[in-house]
């Protein structure tokens, strides 16, 4: 087998991002942006695949200030390589804030949570202020980092994602697609982390099947359905 290529690193990161920007432009085809569309991935995005994508972002070293570079382009794929490429440990609360104000999809913000802000020391700040937050996208955030934080954060004990269900209970009324999906998102990851979490998930997602709002009923409903399956349970009792 012959040996890996040694990842790049980048000198001109300005430069560096806009020749990856013109490659991805290049790679883009009318019938991938079609297929994004549909899935509601809107804004400026080139139509590459993110298989595509992922040879891209090993060609290359974690590097902050090239992460930077990529995001601001704007492109939704370079946006995409920026949360593979960023050093999590030099993201700042206020670029977390900055970042999450540009989301203008589902997409990019379920992939700045898992690929990039859950393994930053402000979760939870942030899972807090954004569940706060008007915008939708950026309250979409907040449950979409719940989710990536129960599966990722293994070693944070299970009692500090106890207040997370007081905040899911509060978001299950926005009936907005992307906050609801991403409420119940949250809502059944927590309840599958343990058997610790499970009950309390369980009696708020029955509570919320019972609710007279259309919203957290529907949340509420589809929780119970993953949360009581047999096999489900099974499983998590065996851990």
């Amino acid at each position: 087998m012959a040996p890996k290529a040694p990842k790049r690193v980048v000198a001109d990161p300005a430069a560096e991002a806009k020749a990856v920007v013109g490659e991805l432009r290049a790679a883009g085809t009318a019938q991938n942006r079609a297929g994004m569309a549909r899935f509601a991935i809107t804004g400026d995005a080139a139509g590459v695949s993110l298989a595509a994508m992922k040879p891209i972002a090993r060609r290359y070293r974690r590097d902050h200030a090239f992460a930077a570079a990529l995001w601001r382009s704007g492109l939704h794929e370079a946006r995409i390589l920026a949360c593979f490429l960023d050093e999590p440990d030099k993201v700042t609360s206020s670029q977390m804030d900055a970042w999450a104000s540009d989301f203008d999809n589902w997409a990019i913000c379920d992939g700045a949570c898992l690929h990039l802000f859950v393994a930053t020391p402000f979760v939870e700040e942030k899972i807090e202020k954004w569940a706060e937050d008007e915008r939708q996208f950026v309250r979409r955030a907040a449950f979409s980092l719940i989710a990536c934080y129960t599966v990722h954060g293994k070693t944070v004990p299970d009692p500090r994602f106890l207040p997370f269900l007081d905040l899911i209970e509060q978001g299950a009324s926005d009936d907005r697609n992307f906050v609801r999906k991403a409420v119940n998102w949250a809502l059944r990851q927590i309840g599958k982390r343990s058997k610790t979490l499970h009950c309390p998930a369980l009696a708020l997602a029955r509570r919320l099947a019972a609710s007279d709002d259309k919203t957290a009923r529907w949340i509420g409903r589809d929780a119970v359905r993953e949360l009581t399956d047999p096999v489900r349970v099974e499983r998590m009792a065996s851990r």
